[in-house]
């Protein structure tokens, strides 16, 4: 897994860099038939047809790899069969046979190649990609796809590079400590896999050019300093200006240092110590 680096042929290509996807199994095999279903696009917009996204349009067609965030199949050894690309998400994806014959595909963790064997439970073994709840975790594991809910399926800790830390347990409460440094608790119950997501060197690929953007559905992005008054806050004036004002979205909601998330949502109490302020890194 590295980083590869093109001749400066064009002005695109200079800039530009794309991963060598080393650890890509067979990069001529097609998906799982079984287990794709068509995305299709919606352009930023919800079912009323409002904008409810801005800079959203376009973007290659893609299908959706419907990927096992529960691991409820218990006890039942699987085989992985193939590493693939996923174009819906950062990380990479491993095809799982199992036993019955049965086929999913999970988040492949760091480490994980064709021919391993995982499998998911209670009283197995924690190794790399063994999905358990957290109670059976031995601390200081590092984990990944972790649950919120018992049962609902994976959701912390699943784009590419992503771990959490098992730091302590509690009665029926895990304590986790999360990439951006925040310590959340969550139920003994939750399940999580062990290991960390691979595919770590996404975070350092340069798109190079405005163009691979919009091959991912993305548009340009315009300063409300460049808007017209009625369309943003800070647009209008003779010439360029500051803005006039601290920065904002387009509805008025400040930009910078403004807090976003409910003073009385119902999960603040799960939050033990909250995230650094400003660039968001673990701390050491």
């Amino acid at each position: 897994m590295g980083i590869r680096y093109y001749k400066p042929v064009t002005a695109g290509r200079r800039g530009g860099s794309v991963s060598d996807f080393a650890e890509i199994t067979d990069r001529k095999k097609k998906p799982e038939k079984s287990l794709v279903v068509p995305r299709k696009k919606k352009g930023g917009r919800n079912f009323q047809g409002i904008v409810t996204s801005r800079f959203r349009a376009g973007g290659h067609k893609q299908m959706y790899r419907q990927i096992d965030f529960k691991r409820a199949k218990d006890n039942v050894w699987a085989t992985v069969v193939a590493i693939e690309y996923d174009p819906n998400r950062t990380c990479r994806i491993a095809l799982l046979e199992y036993e019955d014959k049965s086929k999913s595909y999970i988040l492949a963790p760091e480490g994980l190649k064709a021919g391993d064997r995982v499998i998911s439970g209670e009283e197995i073994e924690p190794r790399v990609g063994h999905c358990m709840p957290l109670r059976k975790i031995p601390l200081g594991h590092t984990v990944h796809n972790v649950e919120m809910q018992p049962g609902k399926g994976g959701q912390i800790c699943r784009s590419a590079g992503c771990s959490a830390t098992l730091t302590a347990r509690e009665g029926d409460w895990a304590q986790i400590t999360l990439p951006s440094g925040e310590v959340r608790r969550v139920s003994s119950e939750c399940r999580a896999t062990i290991g960390a997501i691979g595919n770590a060197d996404h975070m350092n690929i340069s798109l190079g050019k405005a163009g691979r953007k919009r091959w991912m559905g993305r548009k340009p992005h315009n300063r409300g300093t460049s808007q017209n008054p009625v369309d943003h806050p800070m647009g209008g004036g003779e010439g360029r200006t500051a803005g006039g004002r601290h920065p904002c979205g387009p509805t008025g909601v400040l930009a910078k240092g403004g807090k976003t998330r409910k003073r009385r949502k119902p999960s603040n109490r799960a939050i033990i110590r909250r995230r650094r302020p400003g660039p968001h890194y673990a701390e050491a």
